[in-house]
C-alpha cells in the first residue's frame, strides 16, 4: 500500500523564562538571522511534547516544563521549504539560556517588545497572550 504524502510535523515552543520570552536568532536558511521561538521538525517515534522539550533544550540549553498547548498551525504557507504543520506549547524554562544547533543566538526579550518574528511565531504569542500574562503575574 502507499504512503500518503503528508505535510512534515514541527513543533515550537514559547517559552517564558525571568518574565521574559525566549526567542532564539536562527542561523540557517529560511529566515537566516532573524528571530524565531525554539522549534523543530519531531522525529519518527517522538511525541510532540517530547520533540518540543528535545528541541527547546538542543537550541536554547534550557529545560523547559510545558504548560499549555497552544495550538495547532497548518497554514500551507507557513514554511517558505513546504507544508509543515506545526504544534505550539507554552512552557517555562529553567536554566541558562546558551544558543546550540540551530540557533545563532538566545536572546530574553520584553513580552510588549518583540522583534519582527520568522514564520507565523508572532501569531503564536499573540494566541498565547492571555496564559502568558497570566504566568508574568504571578512572578
Amino acid at each position: 500500500m502507499p504512503v500518503p504524502k503528508t505535510p512534515l510535523l514541527t513543533v515550537d515552543a514559547v517559552i517564558i523564562l525571568n518574565g521574559k520570552i525566549v526567542l532564539v536568532k536562527r542561523s540557517n536558511y529560511p529566515f537566516k538571522n532573524e528571530f524565531a521561538l525554539p522549534g523543530g521538525f519531531v522525529e519518527v517515534g517522538e511525541t510532540t511534547e517530547a520533540a518540543a522539550i528535545r528541541e527547546s533544550f538542543e537550541e536554547t540549553g534550557l529545560s523547559i516544563d510545558l504548560v499549555k498547548l497552544i495550538g495547532v498551525y497548518s497554514d500551507p504557507s507557513r514554511d517558505p521549504r513546504g507544508h509543515t504543520v506545526s504544534v505550539c506549547y507554552l512552557a517555562t524554562g529553567h536554566g541558562n539560556p546558551e544558543a546550540n544547533t540551530d540557533a545563532a543566538d538566545v536572546v530574553l526579550f520584553d513580552p510588549e517588545k518583540l522583534p519582527e518574528l520568522a514564520f507565523d511565531h508572532r501569531k503564536m504569542i499573540d494566541d498565547a497572550g492571555d496564559v502568558i500574562n497570566g504566568i508574568l503575574s504571578k512572578m
